[in-house]
Parts: C-alpha cells; sequence; structure tokens
C-alpha cells in the first residue's frame, strides 16, 4: 500500500509550496513504475483555498484526511495567528488534533509558523523561510531556529526553508525511506538537483563584491577538483592570490560559510557520493575525499548524518 500524504492547504496558501508534495512525491515509483506514496490535499472543509498565487485550491478532502495519514505536510501559509501573535484559531486545532501520534510531520516554508502555534516544535531544532527568521524567533522562542539550513529533520517531524527548499526536503523524505536509487529518479523526472546539502546555507541576499576585486569561484571549482589533495585555509587563500584574512571575508561573503566548513561540507558529500556509486573500501573512500583515514570519515559521517559509512552505504547504496 502506497504511504499515505495529506497536504493540509490553509488560506492564505503559498501556491508554490502547496503543489510541491504532490509533484516530486507524486512520482515516486518503485522498478515496476508503481506509486509509492498517495499524496491528496485536504483543507479545514472542501470549500476553495485561496492561494497567493492568485488562483483558489479545491482540496480533495476535509480535514478527516489527517486521521490516516502517514505523513503530514504543511506548505507555507499567510494564516492570520501564527503569523501575527503566535496563536493558533481553534478550527486548525481541532484538524491537526485529527492527527495520529505516529504520523510524520513535515512543514514547507512559513508552515513551520503552524506547527510552532501548536505546539509541535517546542524544544525541536527547525527551520523556515530567512525572511521571516526573526519574527518566527519573537513568536516561538521555545523552538531552537537555524535559518541557515534548507531543512531539518527532528525525530519524525521535519522542517524546510523558503519556496524551493521544499523540493530538497521532499527528495530527502523520499530517499530516507526509500533509498538513493529513488530519490535520484525522480528528481530527473522533476529535472531538479538529486540532492543539495542539507547544511548548505539559503540563499540570503549578500552584499556585492567590490568593483575591482577578484572572487573566490575559481578557487572553490580548483578545490573541487583536488579534494583528495592536502588542501588547508592557507593552500586555498594562496591559489586565489589574496591575504588569509581577506580570503576568508571574500570567501563567507559569497557562500554564507566559511572556508575549512565549505572544504568540509563538500569532501563529505564527494564521500556520500563514493559510498553510494561504488564499492571501494572505506578506506580508500577517505582518501579519495580527502579525510585521511577510515576513523576520520566514520567520525565526520556519524557526526553529520548519525550513521557510520557501512550503514550509510547499506541504506542508501544505487542500483
Amino acid at each position: 500500500m502506497p504511504h499515505r500524504v495529506a497536504v493540509l492547504a490553509l488560506p492564505l496558501v503559498v501556491g508554490f509550496d502547496m503543489t510541491i508534495p504532490p509533484l516530486v512525491l507524486g512520482h515516486a515509483t518503485d522498478t515496476l513504475g508503481r506509486p509509492l506514496y498517495d499524496v491528496r490535499v485536504c483543507g479545514l472543509d472542501t470549500e476553495p483555498v485561496e492561494s497567493t498565487m492568485g488562483y483558489a485550491i479545491v482540496p480533495q478532502a476535509g480535514p478527516e484526511l489527517l486521521a490516516t495519514a502517514d505523513t503530514v505536510i504543511v506548505p507555507g501559509t499567510r494564516l492570520s495567528g501564527p503569523r501575527t501573535d503566535g496563536a493558533l484559531p481553534p478550527e486548525v486545532g481541532a484538524a491537526l488534533a485529527l492527527i495520529r501520534p505516529e504520523a510524520r510531520l513535515v512543514s514547507i516554508c512559513t508552515g513551520a509558523f503552524v506547527l510552532a502555534a501548536a505546539g509541535l516544535l517546542d524544544g525541536r531544532r527547525a527551520t523556515t523561510h530567512w525572511a521571516h527568521a526573526e519574527s518566527f524567533r519573537a513568536r516561538f522562542p521555545e523552538v531552537r531556529l537555524d535559518e541557515n539550513l534548507l531543512f531539518v529533520a527532528d525525530d519524525n517531524v521535519y522542517t524546510s526553508a523558503g519556496l524551493a527548499a521544499g523540493l530538497d526536503l521532499c527528495l530527502h523524505l523520499i530517499r530516507t525511506d526509500h533509498g538513493s536509487e529513488v530519490a535520484n529518479r525522480t528528481a530527473r523526472y522533476c529535472v531538479v538537483p538529486p540532492w543539495r546539502e542539507g547544511g548548505q546555507s539559503q540563499f540570503i541576499d549578500r552584499h556585492i563584491p567590490e568593483d575591482g576585486t577578484d572572487g573566490t569561484a575559481a578557487t572553490r571549482a580548483w578545490a573541487l577538483r583536488h579534494l583528495d589533495a592536502d588542501i588547508d585555509l592557507t593552500v586555498l587563500s594562496a591559489h586565489a592570490r589574496m591575504s588569509v584574512r581577506n580570503f576568508t571575508r571574500r570567501f563567507k561573503a559569497e557562500t554564507g560559510v566559511a572556508p575549512g566548513a565549505w572544504l568540509l561540507q563538500q569532501r563529505l558529500r564527494h564521500a556520500r557520493h563514493l559510498l553510494e556509486s561504488t564499492d571501494l573500501p572505506i578506506e580508500e573512500v577517505a582518501r579519495a575525499a580527502g579525510l585521511g583515514t577510515a576513523g576520520s570519515l566514520r567520525h565526520h559521517v556519524r557526526a553529520e548524518l548519525g550513521v557510520p559509512p557501512l550503514a550509510y552505504r547499506k541504506t542508501f547504496r544505487a542500483g
């Protein structure tokens, strides 16, 4: 039986956010082409739900759908209450009360305001659109918000950043449920990258580089081709022909992260790719990714992904 997903559309629902789960999860299939998810849109009733995009959505069901869902997704919304004073409208609270305790909870963009107003994010790590982070913190100080992440998983509760980050989160759900082969196939159909770093900074407005100065893009491209080499901040700044201080400042202004954190992020990404797509021994994966020893690889993979490399390979091995 396909995994049952209920997408709760609350007015004014962000039209783009609401279409992501049916599109992405709805096109995830097994090797025989059978759907892996049964995705349906519901509302507080079956009346049309106004969207932010100039049209209305007619939900397939009312809130009763939430009582049978394995996953409940709340897309972005401009619903008053959660967005204004942090209060949850009674009818929304009654709908959320129908969700089974074992169901997976997911929010996209400002849908996190709804989960937070219901107390479902208390004490948890979460994220939302960076432009609303200050407002979110003021209303829900008990939530450990990190607006620098594309998506956050905390036990069985998942939150994503704004808009297109919902694509990343839905692909991550597929990867978690069914492995990388299904997630990659779905991403190809949707013509989107199969994986963006969960720890990658959101695309927050940044200062335009000063006239007459060179950026760090060429050095970043060079580093990606030499991840197995002994690269550190001194080597990177020398390649860019900048002082360490100036290079660090420029690098963080352009990418949102410090050079060392970025380099480790890329090495872990390459290590994951090798674990998924090759049968290389752990020692060889560590060397090729520039992580040194097998012990170092195990430490970083467990810290980043919560599992050791061999367990990750077993779960996400393509093919």
